[in-house]
């Protein structure tokens, strides 16, 4: 027994020695390896950084491309609308100058219809639309439009009226 046990003390230390030598071999190789594993993971850090700042200056170029985009549209609109607001300056301008004409006109046709022999006036505006017939009508002296009614044939002149009292009439707003 004395001797099984040296022998097993033997392959013991067999077995011991190699372990030990490993021992001391692997810390050198992880220490080795240390350095390299901490460049990988600092390289990473950079490659992750780099990425980043490449997505922080790609994202701020396109907000930067964003908003000239923006301030073309914006000049762009500014010019419709200056356009716009010349054009609506001179559609007033239009608007006035025809508003003028058309009260002058109205004025020297009710002037004329005035100036006319009750039948002949009567026979003209029987031949009229009936709102411009009654439109002028109601522009004349009351005296001078009875008289005219009284020469026209009963139906255009009651059609006539109507008209008038139904343009006279306040309307209610609701």
């Amino acid at each position: 027994m004395h001797k099984h046990n040296r022998r097993m003390g033997f392959i013991g230390l067999a077995v011991a020695v190699p372990l030990l030598a490993l021992g001391t071999v692997f810390p050198a190789v992880s220490q080795t390896l240390a350095p390299s594993a901490k460049q990988a993971t600092s390289s990473a850090e950079e490659i992750a950084r780099f990425c980043g700042n490449i997505a922080d200056a790609a994202r701020d170029r396109r907000y930067q491309l964003q908003k000239m985009e923006l301030e073309k549209l914006q000049v762009d609109i500014d010019e419709r609308i200056r356009k716009l607001e010349a054009k609506r300056a001179e559609y007033e301008e239009w608007l006035t100058r025809r508003n003028r004409f058309m009260e002058q006109a109205q004025q020297t046709v009710v002037g004329i219809y005035a100036n006319m022999r009750p039948d002949a006036a009567a026979s003209q505006l029987g031949q009229l639309r009936a709102e411009t017939a009654a439109a002028i009508l109601m522009s004349l002296d009351t005296r001078k439009a009875s008289v005219i009614l009284n020469e026209m044939q009963v139906e255009t002149a009651a059609s006539l009226t109507g008209i008038m009292v139904n343009a006279a009439r306040k309307r209610d707003p609701s």
